[in-house]
């Protein structure tokens, strides 16, 4: 099954700096990065290699599964920035059917 990952890179309004999304399947993978200022500050750097400081996985077909994301979101980023991370996760996800 393909994989479908996404970047935000959102500075001060999360921990860290970046959060990557992977999904592959019914699994979800919030992932928390330290930005990597020897690449530059800028939001157009390559923060492809910044370090991972946290990783939570999410199985997509748990009934709380919405809520374990936005847990998740909101205790590394702002509730604004977890809601658009969401809309994508359903975009992209089965988490979209069951909502």
């Amino acid at each position: 099954m393909a994989k479908k990952t996404k970047t935000w890179k959102i500075g001060e309004y999360a921990k860290g700096g970046i959060i990557t999304i992977e999904i592959t399947g019914n699994q979800l993978a919030i992932i928390g990065k330290e930005w990597d200022h020897s690449k530059g500050t800028r939001k157009s750097s390559d923060q492809s290699n910044a370090k991972e400081w946290c990783r939570t996985n999410v199985l997509l077909d748990l009934n709380d599964a919405h809520h374990k994301i936005f847990m998740e979101l909101t205790d590394i980023t702002t509730p604004y920035y977890a809601d658009q991370i969401i809309e994508w996760i359903k975009e992209n996800s089965i988490l979209e059917k069951k909502f």
